[in-house]
Parts: structure tokens; C-alpha cells; sequence
């Protein structure tokens, strides 16, 4: 009795192997007849989806050279994807070695079908030719095409996009210094709101990358990108060592040339429908070296420049919806300059180890006045400082300006002497003191500059130059002599400033009036002045 029952065990257990083995052989069949069939279905999609993707994009042109479908995790593989500009098709806009789409299976659970799109290592190329073509263009972005390519994809909705190690190049003018972004990572979910859909920005991002290979930055913050009428975004940025001198080429265009100079920063941006806010908690670049540079060709492009700028400032102070916001920038062992070659004999004025802090500046009154530091070296020896408080007013610029500048060296400004007066100096010293105050567009104040022990006709330095010229400038010697306030041995005057902001009203003749009122009114009759 007993061995029977031990029969018809062992009978059945056998029996349930048997179906094991034919369940576990007829998966295996299945999933080895799936396999094979994406295999023979790759080539007809990829063609397909190439086709459509051409179809739906206006004014670029997509190549997929590889697709691989996996019926099995229903998701797709392409490899080798290269979107091109048709306008200017080298270099490639976008290559995407790897992309991956798929069901995101998670959001099953929810009853919603979306899908999960992977790109790894992908190569995005830009430059100045693509930009104006596209900046040009009457076709606008929204109706390029980009999202039902997308959908040719794909027929999901994305709700989780990852980017790994990709790469984001731009080049301006010279193809040897182009602007690059290298290892960037992003990863972005729920990009669809199935989760927090009640809150303001649902959908979290972060974004990390090297800038420049030297410096890093990043940005973590949320998004609802499914606002109407545009995607709103909410974000904190945080930059690390970025190096400034990649951006010469770019930044030439607006007469300014640029060496050296690292940047960090802290800041937070928002960018949605009802408000914009830029708020910088803290800026700081050291030892930038940066020369604005005038001349007689760009001329024109530099008033039509500052005129936009002016424009574009009046109609940004209180604008409502609008904060823009520093809290406090930093320039810490850096050297500003202006260059002005369309001048007769070029020259250029500059500050050395300048230090500037700006705190508290804004495009609304309500955030309170700004102030502004300075200290530097004026022509490389000159001690230099300077305060400023200025406020946004719709009425246009609004500040007060104190400076001065003590005893620079007069040698340093020969240049500037040649230029407008045609002679140099072998010795003597410079300071000035200076009270401006500018509101509605109108403009107050005084300069007030020294000059002191100058030695303008050099024998030996001179002995080459014209008799005439050598008469001339002992005689501009001679009238400095005369002119120098005995006390304290220096020639000085005083130039009241009054007028509008565009043309301030500063003569050559009050220049001169001044200068001999200063020099012999309270220097060789200094009782008149008493008695006035």
C-alpha cells in the first residue's frame, strides 16, 4: 500500500515537471520567436520612422542609421542619430550615439502609460551661422517640428528624461576657441505631473556639468512643463571656476577684448507665465583684465549700442512681474581700461588692482538704493576710490558719484597729453576729485583736477622734435609754472557740470576760465576772492 502511494507521487511529481519543463520550454520559444522577430522588424521601422521623422521637421534633415526594437521590454534603441541644419549643414546640430525610449513600467501602477527616454553621451554643436539662421528664420521654433518627431519616436508622452555625459559646443567666430560643456548629466521627472499635480511646480530637474574643463556648475530646482502658455521653471545655479577668457571672441563683437578671469556664483532664477524673477546672492570674479575699445569705425554701432541699452534699462526699472535682483558682486585684482583709437593719437586709461563691490542692486525702487565700492590704482599708480548710490527710477538714471584720485603718475598719461594737447611730461603727478549727481536725466556736480611738479619740455627726450614743438611745450611748461598754486605747488581748477544726461554742458572755455581763476584769484590775489 505504501509503495503505491510513493508510485503515485513520484507519478505525479513527473507529471508536474513535465509541465514545468514544457511551460519553461514554450516562455523560452516564445521570447526567442519575440527576439527574432525584432530583429527582422528593426530594418522596415528604422526606415519608417526616418521617413516620418524628415517629414514632420522643417528646415533640418535627421539620419538614423541603426534601430533596435525589443518587443519583449517594448522599447526602442537607435544609434547613431545625426540631426542636421539644412541651411548650413556642417557641422552636425545633434548626434546621439545611444538613445533609449521606453514604458516608463513604474507609472503603470498609476493607470498611466508614459515613457522613459535614456540618451547617453549625446553631442550637441552650435554656431554663430546656425544662430542667425535660425534667429532669421520666418518658420518659428514651436512650428519646427520637434515635438512630433518626438512622437515618431516614441508614441508615449516622456515623463522621466535622463542625459549622461553629454557634450554642448559653441562656436563664434574662431572654430579654435570654441565654448564647451562637457560632461552634463540631467535627469528630469515627471515631466507629465502624474505625481503633485496641485502644486506650482511639480516636476523636480537637476543639472550638473564641467564648463570650460576647468570650471563646474549646476542647477537643481522644479518645473511645471506643462503650464500654459509657456513651461514654467524655478531653479537655484551654483558656478565654480569658470574661466572667462573663452569668452573673447564672443564678447568682441561688443568692442570689449577680455583676457584672464575666473567667475563663481550663487544665484536662484524663475521663469513662468505670471512671474520672472534673477536674483544673484553672490557674484565674484578675480583677476579679469577688460578694455572697452572705441574707435571711428564701430562709431555708430556703439551709439545705437547705448542707446538700446538705455532704452532697454528705463523700460525694465519698477516693471511689474520683473525682479532682477544682486545682492552682491565682486571684483577682486582686476584691471579696467578704455581704449580710444579713433582719437588723433590713440590712448588708453585704465585701473589696476581694482576692487568693486556692488551690493543691493535692482530694478525696483522697493528693494531700496544700491551702493557701490571702489578701490584701485588709477594708471597703474594713482590711489583711487569711489563710492556710488544709485537708485532704479522710471525717470531714468538716478545715483550719486564721489571720487578721487591721488597722486598718479603724470609719465603714465602721456598719451592722453599727446592726444589732446600735444605734448608729454618727463615728470609731475595728477590727482582729482570729482562730486556728480545725475536724476531725471539730468546731470550735476564738479571736477575738480591737480597737477603737481610737472616738468613737461625734456631736453633729451624732446631733442628730435620740431623747433616749433619744442617752443610750444616749454611754453605749456612755462604757463603750468606761472599757473602752480605756490602753497602747495600744483595747478589746479574746478569744472562745474550741468545739463542733460546725453550732453553734459562741460566747455574748453570754462575749462580755461576756471583754471586762471583758481590759479591767480587764490593764489597771486587771494584777497579778491575775500572781498567778493
Amino acid at each position: 500500500m505504501t509503495e503505491s502511494v510513493e508510485i503515485r507521487s513520484w507519478m505525479k511529481k513527473l507529471k508536474n515537471s513535465k509541465l514545468l519543463y514544457w511551460g519553461a520550454g514554450g516562455v523560452l520559444v516564445v521570447v526567442l520567436v519575440l527576439y527574432g522577430t525584432s530583429y527582422f522588424l528593426d530594418e522596415p521601422l528604422r526606415s519608417n520612422m526616418e521617413k516620418k521623422i524628415n517629414r514632420d521637421l522643417k528646415g533640418y534633415s535627421v539620419r538614423l542609421p541603426k534601430l533596435h526594437v525589443h518587443l519583449i521590454g517594448l522599447s526602442l534603441t537607435l544609434k547613431g542619430l545625426t540631426v542636421v541644419q539644412q541651411a548650413h549643414p556642417d557641422p552636425p546640430i545633434l548626434y546621439l550615439p545611444v538613445l533609449t525610449a521606453s514604458i516608463h513600467w513604474r507609472e503603470l501602477f498609476f493607470g498611466k502609460r508614459v515613457a522613459e527616454f535614456r540618451l547617453d553621451q549625446p553631442k550637441l554643436n552650435i554656431n554663430l551661422q546656425q544662430l542667425r539662421s535660425e534667429a532669421t528664420s520666418k518658420v518659428s521654433l514651436k512650428e519646427r517640428g520637434w515635438q512630433r518627431a518626438v512622437e515618431d519616436i516614441y508614441p508615449l508622452k516622456i515623463n522621466t528624461l535622463k542625459i549622461n555625459d553629454a557634450s554642448i559646443t559653441y562656436i563664434d567666430q574662431d572654430p579654435k576657441k570654441p565654448l564647451v560643456l562637457s560632461h552634463l548629466n540631467l535627469k528630469a521627472a515627471n515631466i507629465r505631473n502624474i505625481h503633485l499635480p496641485d502644486q506650482v511646480y511639480p516636476s523636480s530637474f537637476h543639472v550638473d556639468t564641467a564648463i570650460f574643463s576647468t570650471g563646474r556648475g549646476s542647477v537643481d530646482g522644479a518645473a511645471n512643463f506643462l503650464g500654459e502658455p509657456y513651461p514654467g521653471i524655478k531653479g537655484r545655479i551654483k558656478l565654480e571656476k569658470v574661466p572667462l577668457d573663452y569668452f573673447t571672441t564672443v564678447i568682441a563683437r561688443s568692442n570689449l577684448s577680455l583676457h584672464g578671469g575666473l567667475l563663481q556664483a550663487v544665484g536662484e532664477a524663475e521663469y513662468a507665465p505670471t512671474v520672472k524673477v534673477a536674483r544673484l546672492e553672490n557674484m565674484e570674479i578675480q583677476e579679469m583684465s577688460i578694455d572697452y575699445i572705441h574707435t571711428k569705425r564701430t562709431a555708430g554701432a556703439e551709439k545705437k549700442r547705448a542707446a538700446e541699452v538705455r532704452k532697454t534699462a528705463r523700460e525694465l526699472s519698477n516693471k511689474p512681474g520683473l525682479l532682477i535682483r544682486a545682492d552682491q558682486v565682486n571684483l577682486k585684482r582686476c584691471t579696467l581700461g578704455m581704449v580710444n583709437e579713433a582719437a588723433s593719437k590713440p590712448y588708453r586709461v585704465f585701473l589696476t588692482d581694482t576692487d568693486f563691490q556692488l551690493n543691493n542692486f535692482s530694478n525696483h525702487f522697493s528693494q531700496g538704493p544700491a551702493q557701490a565700492r571702489l578701490k584701485a590704482k588709477f594708471m597703474g599708480s594713482g590711489s583711487t576710490t569711489a563710492t556710488v548710490n544709485f537708485r532704479p527710477e522710471k525717470g531714468g538714471p538716478d545715483l550719486d558719484l564721489q571720487l578721487k584720485i591721488e597722486e598718479s603718475q603724470l609719465t603714465a598719461m602721456n598719451d592722453v597729453l599727446r592726444s589732446y594737447g600735444d605734448f608729454d611730461v618727463s615728470a609731475g603727478v595728477f590727482s582729482l576729485v570729482t562730486e556728480l549727481h545725475i536724476k531725471n536725466d539730468a546731470i550735476s556736480g564738479y571736477i575738480k583736477p591737480f597737477f603737481k611738479d610737472m616738468n613737461v619740455y625734456g631736453g633729451r627726450t624732446d631733442k628730435k622734435r620740431s623747433i616749433p614743438h619744442q617752443m610750444y611745450e616749454m611754453m605749456i611748461g612755462g604757463v603750468a609754472t606761472v599757473l602752480e598754486n605756490r602753497p602747495h605747488q600744483e595747478v589746479a581748477t574746478k569744472v562745474d557740470i550741468s545739463g542733460t544726461l546725453n550732453k553734459p554742458e562741460i566747455s574748453n572755455l570754462q575749462i580755461v576760465v576756471e583754471l586762471i581763476r583758481n590759479a591767480f584769484f587764490k593764489a597771486i590775489l587771494p584777497s579778491f576772492e575775500k572781498t567778493k
